[in-house]
This record gives structure tokens, C-alpha cells and sequence, in this order.
């Protein structure tokens, strides 16, 4: 008779782990095209402001937008870190439960299962698991950080890789 496969591990929210998070699961282009749409508004905010007798608060508002726009670009990690360390959230502990039917992720404020049968790929990274799945219509992912997880458990999450 097999015994059930379970695994479980605590951590804690913190600056550190939004930041792993945020660099193993997202893919920021920092290309001259990601800055395109940018460079676009700055250079019409100029246009209008130079060669046109609209009100200048208009034109330096469109270079403003292009400013904004490019430093969102540049700035999107400490962004969405400082986002993140502002949540109720932050600080609090996780428990994470890998089993047979999938991961679960409990803490004071929020309970969530991903099922095996609903993720449709898990990216192995150099310091966790991006984990891609199906949630109602739209599609997710969520980040495992391999920092807490034991080897036995690593081995069963990458087992379930090459399902």
C-alpha cells in the first residue's frame, strides 16, 4: 500500500522574498522597444509644445506621461516590491503543502489550493518553481521558492515536471 506523499514547509513574507519572487517569475523587457511607446509621448508632448498654440500645461503633461512611462519601465521591480511590502500580507507567515493533490498555501489572510490537474506547465528556475495553471477562465502563476522546500520535496515537485 503506497503512503501518501506530503511535504510541508513555512516562510515568511518579507522584503527578500518578494524580491526572489519577482526576479525568478517575471520577465521584464528593458529593450530600446520597451521604452518605444515612452520616447513616443515625450517626443509629441515636444511637438506640441514647440510647434503649436495649444496651452503649454497640455504639452508638458503628455512629456510628463512619457516620463512616467519610462520610469515604470525601469523601475518595475521596486515598484511592485514596495506594493507588495505596503499588503496586509506582508510579514505574515505562509505554510506551504505539497501533496498528491496539489499545493496549498495557508496564512492568516488568504487559503489557496493549485491543483496538479490545473497547472499546465512548472518552470524550474535557479531558485524555485514559477508554476503556470488555470484559474477559472484566466491563467496564473505562482512562485515556489526553493529555499524552504526539502530535496524529497523538489524531487517530487520536478517528478511532477516530467509527468
Amino acid at each position: 500500500m503506497n503512503t501518501p506523499t506530503s511535504f510541508t514547509c513555512k516562510f515568511t513574507l518579507d522584503k527578500a522574498h518578494f524580491n526572489e519572487c519577482y526576479s525568478q517569475s517575471n520577465t521584464v523587457d528593458r529593450s530600446a522597444n520597451a521604452y518605444f511607446k515612452g520616447g513616443v509621448l515625450m517626443l509629441f508632448g515636444l511637438i506640441i509644445l514647440l510647434f503649436t498654440p495649444v496651452n503649454a500645461y497640455a504639452a508638458w503633461f503628455v512629456i510628463a506621461l512619457g516620463i512616467l512611462e519610462a520610469l515604470a519601465i525601469y523601475y518595475s521591480q521596486p515598484w511592485w516590491v514596495l506594493r507588495q511590502m505596503l499588503s496586509k500580507a506582508s510579514g505574515s507567515e505562509v505554510t506551504v503543502t505539497i501533496d498528491e493533490q496539489g499545493v496549498l498555501s495557508e496564512s492568516f489572510y488568504h487559503t489557496g489550493r493549485i491543483l496538479w490537474s490545473e497547472v499546465s506547465e512548472i518552470k524550474n528556475t535557479s531558485l524555485g518553481f514559477v508554476l503556470h495553471f488555470t484559474a477559472g477562465k484566466s491563467t496564473s502563476k505562482s512562485y515556489l521558492s526553493k529555499a524552504c522546500l526539502t530535496t524529497s520535496a523538489q524531487e517530487y515537485i520536478v517528478q511532477k515536471v516530467n509527468r
